[in-house]
């Protein structure tokens, strides 16, 4: 997209994400969720797409960030507000220091290795989590309720993770304006050479991990008092469905494009909600169907197919 059509799309997001939960208040939770969504694809693509690691243990952080969220307000004995910022900020911590480490250990290898170990891994968190009894075990946790009136919780919540959103678009557009962004394409491209030039490659993608984890964390800790209860395997440490759904939308979108990840998004969110709403019974398969279509004929995602076919009308005009 060229410049100014990057920034009027920008702003039509921005209005209808201000605009969507007055005017659709009974939409809210799913436009929060669609909010939700696009960090999910943004964090995935920025290791899958821009780096070329191919990461299907995302979900730790996000799983990270519901707990520490949740033990603070639960612990703490602060009220719901302050208690939350508190939350959000330990979620964080936590889940960066723990991308720092889980990097340090699993990003000196690659390929097919590197996607086995982080699959390995949001399966152990889940696991663990289900037999920790401290943080509920299989049972789980409920949060604190949310001090407004009925249904003003779901427009703060959509409020929360459309700004978050917003300021992880803006802060990965920055980044890959620079000689991070270049870095990160170099390793993807040919690590080796990357390596021979003199990059600092293991720092890199340690950095670009963390800073994903730290979007991660905050969007866990607000969905996790959205939805009001946290289940370790359908909710914090949910691999098969927002483990597996940040690698489609990024792919369907058009990965390691700006856009992409966006657009993946909100196709993939609106067509799971209009199969759960006209397809009940029937939503898993139409679910699962879509995903083969978008492996099979959109290998490029979004983005590439458009560009191919407008490289195609060029040329034959």
């Amino acid at each position: 997209m060229n410049r100014i059509t990057d920034w009027h799309v920008m702003g039509a997001i921005a209005l209808a994400g201000l605009a969507g939960p007055l005017l659709l208040p009974g939409l809210a939770t799913q436009i929060a969720f669609l909010w939700l969504m696009v960090v999910f694809a943004l964090t995935w693509d920025m290791l899958g797409g821009r780096m070329g690691y191919n990461s299907f243990g995302n979900i730790v952080f996000f799983g990270i960030g519901c707990y520490a969220a949740a033990v603070v307000q639960r612990d703490m004995g602060l009220p719901y507000f302050e208690g939350l910022a508190l939350g959000l900020l330990a979620g964080t911590v936590c889940a960066v220091l723990a991308a720092i480490v889980f990097g340090a250990a699993m990003l000196g290898i690659r390929g097919h290795y590197f996607a086995i170990g982080t699959l390995g891994l949001g399966i152990a968190a889940g696991e663990v989590a289900a037999g920790w009894d401290y943080v509920g075990a299989g049972s789980g946790m409920a949060l604190p309720l949310y001090p407004g009136e009925l249904g003003q919780r779901e427009i703060f919540f959509c409020y929360s993770l459309f700004a978050l959103a917003a300021v992880c678009f803006l802060v990965f557009r920055w980044l890959y304006g620079t000689r991070f962004g270049l870095a990160l394409n170099a390793i993807r491209d040919d690590h080796d050479k990357a390596d021979a030039m003199g990059l600092r490659t293991t720092p890199i993608k340690i950095f670009a991990w963390a800073l994903s984890a730290f979007f991660l964390a905050l969007s866990g800790g607000l969905a996790a008092n959205m939805i009001g209860f946290i289940d370790p395997r359908d909710v914090a440490f949910a691999g098969a469905t927002f483990g597996v759904w940040m690698v489609l939308m990024a792919i369907l979108g058009g990965k390691g494009t700006l856009w992409g990840p966006v657009l993946g998004a909100f196709v993939f969110h609106v067509t799971q909600e209009l199969f759960w709403t006209y397809l009940l019974g029937w939503q898993r398969v139409a679910l699962g169907f879509l995903i083969v279509v978008i492996v099979v004929f959109f290998p490029q995602g979004i983005m590439g197919w458009l560009a191919e076919r407008r490289a195609r009308t060029e040329a034959g005009s």
